[in-house]
């Protein structure tokens, strides 16, 4: 018997070596980006005010030379693709420790932060979203789509800094910075994880509020698309009721570029990471990044932004197959 190739293994392929060419691209501007910025990681050294001060000049040569950085740039990407290649995230400048162990440190509580924020992020917006398109044109569509392009407009900063002055500030109820209380001694663990819920809710608050209107306007939207759809109307003519028209029909068709959009999502989640936890001064890999930024340290910058960037890459081709397995006619194409 003779076999055939068939289109979704080609398909399959296309996008994995997309995702390879995609990645590659990523490190090579991964590496660019931070020499792009002005001054150098030597440049804090120079000056009399940062904790990094150094005045012999002879110890900033040094210093250069022990990093690499009096090398051409050719010669530092080089070692840059080396060091991935062995798994090697670099040395960091500014903290004197191993990048990767720096990361593995950082990592749980930006997790911790961003994932529950999309998941509850994602489900307020697709029954908002579901509601609103389904009554489009209503009061309730209206004052629903007020509600969330102004959330829209507003900065993931602005927001975290007005949060932390309301219910920090003003009203006491939670603290002012941090993921723990400093040297608490807790008698359960149950009191440990009440202690960390009660520094984490006001961050993960701020950082669910900066993704919803995106998601709510697209899910509306596609809410709507689908209700004038032939298979909508063969199911009105069938004489379901408005629950399983809604639930099992409407939105089950509308999930299908919802899903597409979380992984895109996810980069913007990202991005909202760093600086709710620069306000909140939270523990994890935006806050990392933000200090590393001010001392130009290159390791470090280049370790966090990669693993973001692979992060999403990763749930883009995650949210590929998951849309082709939602919808088969993807892939044919």
């Amino acid at each position: 018997m003779r076999w055939q190739r068939t289109g979704p293994p080609r398909w399959l392929a296309g996008r994995c070596a997309a995702f390879v060419l995609t990645l590659f691209a990523v490190i090579t501007l991964n590496f660019a980006l931070p020499r792009m910025m002005p001054g150098d990681p030597i440049t804090a050294l120079q000056d009399p005010e940062s904790s990094l001060y150094v005045s012999d000049q002879a110890s900033r040569a040094a210093l250069s030379h022990y990093y690499g950085l009096d090398q051409s740039l050719i010669v530092q990407y080089g070692r840059y693709l080396r060091g991935l290649a062995t798994g090697d995230l670099g040395w960091s400048i500014r903290l004197n420790a191993p990048v990767s162990l720096l990361i593995q440190h950082r990592i749980l509580w930006t997790v911790l932060l961003i994932f529950p924020a999309m998941l509850a992020a994602s489900l307020v917006s697709m029954v908002a979203g579901l509601h609103a398109g389904w009554h489009r044109g209503s009061p309730l569509d209206r004052g629903l789509i007020v509600l969330f392009a102004g959330i829209r407009t507003l900065p993931a900063f602005f927001l975290g800094v007005l949060a932390l002055l309301l219910f920090s500030v003003r009203l006491g109820w939670f603290p002012l910075a941090g993921a723990q209380t400093p040297f608490a001694h807790y008698r359960s663990p149950w009191g440990a994880l009440a202690d960390l819920l009660h520094h984490w809710a006001l961050p993960a608050l701020v950082l669910t509020i900066e993704m919803l209107g995106g998601q709510f306007l697209l899910m509306r939207n596609s809410v709507i698309s689908v209700l004038g759809d032939d298979f909508m109307l063969v199911a009105k003519a069938k004489g379901l009721s408005d629950r399983s028209l809604k639930y099992r029909h409407a939105l089950r068709n509308a999930l299908l570029p919802f899903v597409t959009v979380l992984s895109i999502q996810l980069g913007f989640a990202v991005t909202g990471s760093i600086f709710v936890e620069a306000v909140f001064a939270y523990p994890g890999m935006g806050t990392l990044a933000f200090q590393a930024v001010s001392a130009r340290d290159y390791p470090v910058l280049q370790g966090v932004f990669l693993v973001f960037t692979v992060s999403v890459l990763t749930a883009n081709l995650i949210a590929d197959l998951a849309y082709a397995r939602l919808d088969p006619r993807v892939r044919t194409r």
